[in-house]
């Protein structure tokens, strides 16, 4: 019997979501919700989710002429776990509404750690989401970093890790954020990022900084991390090209820019042109007695995607070895 899913949200994560866990032959969508009767909520319809609206906004999405098949807690009723992908400021409430409706929630990294008291990140922590309730799987950066500072940390030990966040200001469709002609530095030190990291790490050291750019297209890190040991370059490059979820590019072959690796997504055939996976530029890899040096390339919409996925199998204990949920991940979603 397939794991029944709901997405609360149907948005830039929400629908990202949606598409994923459909690609899953061990669960499907069972509906989605929308706020308002924008255009997502006619592609949800067109896609074939059922569409589920507060109760007070039912004659809106009717005169609009948008097919509706509930309210929202009509849906609670109908899944196993909501992935809840709504914007910031409502967490508390359906909290309540899930822990009164007896069913499984996922939040995503735009709540508080507190919300939940448990982060997710399949490769790092995959099993203390075993059976919980709530859980809340890290923002894109976050799954970024982790993905690539836990095979480090698990194979050479870290000392202490420095990161610099380039950040994009806006996501593409957004037309009113962001800085337009102008680099502004998050001036409040050390940013969420690195404690974000110690909620699935505790004992790794983190300093982060980040500074906003004038970009929609991807986040960019610069890290340089000290270890226990002095690995070679190539010892590096070879443990990041065994770990899943990480795509190493070279800059000679011409991929030098995030603008680069969008098209690559394109030329690769994925949905919304996503790229699911940390991109590493393999020539940008240098390790210089303990320390190493390397950049991440994290596209903000999709590489959070396969870890609700996972955060889904791993809550309804459906899987119980993580290797072998993100093999099936993958797989199913092309990464």
């Amino acid at each position: 019997m397939k794991t029944k899913v709901g997405v609360n949200g149907y948005g830039t994560i929400g629908k990202r979501v949606a598409t994923a866990v459909n690609q899953q032959d061990d669960m499907e969508i069972v509906g989605v919700t929308k706020t308002r009767p924008s255009y997502e909520a006619q592609d949800a319809v067109k896609k074939g989710y059922p569409l589920y609206v507060p109760d007070d906004k039912l004659e809106a999405f009717r005169t609009a002429g948008i097919k509706v098949a509930g309210t929202i807690k009509d849906l609670y009723g109908k899944v196993d776990i909501i992935v809840d992908c709504t914007p910031g400021g409502f967490a508390d409430k359906y909290k309540a509404e899930y822990a009164e409706a007896g069913i499984r929630a996922i939040w995503q990294g735009g709540e508080d750690h507190s919300l939940t008291g448990i982060s997710f990140n399949a490769g790092a922590n995959y099993k203390e989401s075993w059976g919980a309730q709530f859980s809340r799987v890290v923002s894109c950066n976050t799954t970024g970093l982790l993905r690539a500072l836990y095979p480090l940390d698990r194979e050479y030990g870290i000392k202490n890790s420095y990161v610099t966040l380039i950040r994009r200001s806006a996501d593409p469709y957004d037309s009113k954020s962001g800085p337009i002609n102008a680099i502004e530095p998050v001036v409040k030190l050390p940013t969420h990022h690195g404690p974000d990291v110690q909620s699935v790490m505790p004992w790794v050291n983190i300093h982060t900084m980040a500074v906003k750019v004038p970009t929609t297209l991807m986040h960019v890190h610069t890290v340089s991390v000290e270890l226990n040991s002095e690995p070679k370059t190539e010892d590096i490059i070879d443990l990041f090209r065994r770990t899943p979820r990480i795509k190493l590019v070279k800059s000679s072959s011409g991929i030098k820019s995030t603008a680069q690796i969008m098209e690559e997504a394109k030329e690769m055939g994925r949905t919304r042109n996503d790229m699911f996976e940390i991109v590493l530029w393999e020539d940008g890899i240098k390790a210089v007695g303990n320390t190493v040096y390397f950049y991440i390339a994290v596209h903000q919409e999709s590489d959070v995607v396969p870890e609700n996925i996972d955060c889904i199998r791993s809550m309804c204990k459906m899987e119980e070895d993580p290797a072998k949920s993100m093999a099936k991940t993958d797989a199913a979603m092309g990464i």
